[in-house]
């Protein structure tokens, strides 16, 4: 997963589109997923990194992931 170009992330897990002016604000794995997206690790990594810091079950992080995923995608803020 990559951000468009012009998408600004901050390590605060602040978001900034500057073609709409919509910004958004995460959580803490959030924000850990937009580092990890940055650091374009795989999803693989991903899952593993997040539900060993956080004790989460991996089927319900995958269905989360994907669910922010989208988000992510509905308010165009990735790359195709």
């Amino acid at each position: 997963m990559k951000f468009k170009k012009n998408i600004a992330t901050s390590d605060t897990g602040y978001i900034f589109n500057p073609g709409s002016g919509d910004s958004f604000s995460s959580n803490q794995i959030g924000t850990d997923l937009l580092s990890f997206f940055k650091e374009d690790k795989s999803r693989g990594e991903i899952i593993r990194l997040i539900c060993a810091k956080y004790e989460v079950e991996k089927i319900q992080f995958e269905k989360d992931l994907d669910d922010f995923i989208t988000q992510l995608r509905d308010h165009n803020l990735l790359e195709n």
